[in-house]
């Protein structure tokens, strides 16, 4: 886990999507809100309408629901596309902001456009967990892979798995996101403890995909092991489109990539040590032994005349069965810190 002296840190991506509506000017307005927030990648969506869905193919109840319009899902889709140009404009912008460009390739020439442009980390969505010729051409470039598991169950996720291994992609180069593909996903629908789950049944790392309102549930995921956090943003909740509505806004935005950075500075080393912030606390908070009442030269020390109180000097408490039963070889005011030497070259009765 993360720690102060550790090199782990979360990759956090920025998922711009399809919030942009089509228009470049909002999607290079979502890179910009993305490096202002300190995301360490932004992502779109790259498909051709015409490789993707049937012209029949009906929405998704939330599209319909977030759009409010009955619409086939190519007509909305159609109206969602960047060109090859707008591709390219992005990267560019990208590079010259410093942050790193990732687009999702929803069909083969998608694949290879972006291949073209240079993408070299891949992000393969929930809705092609079981697409084996996609999985095999995502596979065969061997580049860095994560697979968004929305919607599967372990068998299935095991079996996309083992295609991306077989075809040629390194496990080194995997990473497995949990996911739940309602938008938004219900709390009661995240379940967190699937990571764990992936973890142990593939031994990979994981991180999670979410789409729940918010950033409590990132900030856990993280907590819990995510080394990968992808989550929706928009420049506007209220603007027209299917992904608006459960999506962040870009100061929710930051917010949610500045708590993930305090949790990994948080979970720590694993290791039960005073820090270094609050050694200076135990002179001021923790008890030593004093006298109880005034103390006589050759009297007994007991729990009659001792007692434990803050101090910065004098016995530690935890030496309070080492100094009951010590003959004082001085006399002690009440209060007085018992000094440590009295343990050395003193005798008990």
């Amino acid at each position: 886990m993360a720690n102060s002296n550790s090199t782990f840190r979360t990759f956090i991506i920025a998922e711009a999507g399809v919030n942009h509506n089509g228009h470049l000017e909002s999607a290079l307005a979502l890179v910009d809100a993305a490096v202002a927030a300190g995301a360490d990648a932004v992502k779109f969506q790259t498909f051709k309408t015409e490789a993707l869905v049937s012209k029949s193919a009906k929405q998704a109840d939330y599209q319909t629901e977030n759009t409010g319009q009955e619409q086939s899902q190519y007509d909305l889709l159609k109206s969602l596309e960047l060109s090859d140009s707008d591709h390219q404009t992005l990267i560019e912008h990208c590079h010259q902001t410093g942050i790193e460009f990732m687009s999702t390739a929803f069909d083969s020439d998608s694949i290879d456009l972006l291949s073209a442009l240079g993408v070299t980390r891949w992000k393969i969505p929930s809705g092609e967990l079981l697409s084996v010729p996609y999985l095999r051409k995502i596979a065969n470039l061997n580049q860095p892979t994560i697979l968004s598991t929305g919607m599967g169950n372990l068998e299935e996720v095991q079996l996309a798995v083992a295609t991306l291994l077989n075809a040629g992609l390194h496990v080194s180069n995997l990473t497995v996101l949990h996911a739940n593909t309602a938008y938004p996903t219900p709390y009661e629908d995240v379940n967190l403890r699937a990571m764990k789950t992936l973890k142990e049944a593939l031994n990979v790392p994981i991180g999670l995909s979410d789409h729940s309102l918010g950033i409590e549930v990132p900030i856990a995921a993280v907590a819990l092991g995510a080394s990968i956090i992808e989550k929706h943003f928009t420049l506007d909740r209220s603007l027209p489109g299917p992904d608006h509505k459960a999506s962040l806004e870009p100061p929710e935005l930051a917010s949610m990539v500045s708590s993930i950075r305090h949790v990994e500075m948080a979970m720590g080393s694993g290791q039960k040590v005073a820090s270094e912030s609050e050694k200076c606390n135990m002179s001021v908070a923790r008890k030593r032994i004093v006298a109880a009442t005034a103390i006589q030269p050759g009297e007994t020390l007991s729990e009659r005349n001792l007692t434990l109180k803050r101090s910065d000097r004098g016995i530690e408490a935890r030496f309070w069965d080492q100094v009951i039963g010590i003959v004082a070889d001085k006399a002690y005011m009440k209060d007085a810190e018992i000094e440590a030497s009295i343990i050395l070259g003193n005798k008990h009765d």
